[in-house]
């Protein structure tokens, strides 16, 4: 049993701690987490979720999940990332880089976004949650979401959503790819 803390439409602490899915089928607001996460190329890896998943089974989506009770959204996707994908990411990379109020799931999404230097091989993969992982360009996200292909999560999304992030992973590439040419 996974239990989360219950918060307000406000994003404030009620108090209240139920189990996840008593949660989402109850409605309540809760606290997620999601990272992007682009190697020294600008490359972004998405992971392919386990075919055993409830929601959205053997789609192409970002890492995350949902905030434990006692658990701040920091920890929470420190925790995600070791635990899907065998890895670490530096405690100073770990900054919010948006919170999403999402109406119709009732949760508070923090986004976070990581550079990590690992290849494909890398990455030790929770069978559980994750089956495989892949390097995509951004163009090539943006070419998936324009036909919408249904095999990636961030397809559902809303266009205003996707732009948002897709702005984001742009200008972080762009950040990346000016310091690599001033070494």
């Amino acid at each position: 049993m996974e239990l989360i803390d219950i918060v307000d439409e406000n994003n404030n602490l009620t108090g209240q701690v139920e189990d996840r899915w008593a949660v989402c089928n109850k409605g309540l607001w809760r606290r997620t987490v999601s990272c992007w996460i682009m190697n020294e190329k600008g490359e972004i890896l998405l992971q392919k979720r386990a075919p055993n998943k409830r929601r959205n089974p053997n789609k192409w989506a970002k890492t995350g999940g949902q905030v434990d009770s006692k658990e701040t959204p920091e920890e929470a996707i420190f925790r995600e990332v070791k635990e899907e994908l065998g890895i670490k990411i530096p405690k100073e990379q770990i900054k919010v880089v948006d919170i999403h109020k999402n109406e119709k799931g009732r949760r508070f999404a923090y986004n976070f976004l990581f550079v990590v230097n690992y290849k494909v091989e890398d990455y030790i993969l929770q069978k559980e949650e994750v089956s495989e992982v892949r390097y995509y360009t951004i163009e090539e996200l943006e070419t998936a979401k324009k036909i919408n292909d249904s095999s990636y999560t961030f397809c559902n999304w809303t266009n205003e959503n996707f732009e948002r992030e897709i702005d984001l992973l742009k200008n972080k590439r762009k950040k990346l790819l000016n310091n690599y040419k001033t070494i």
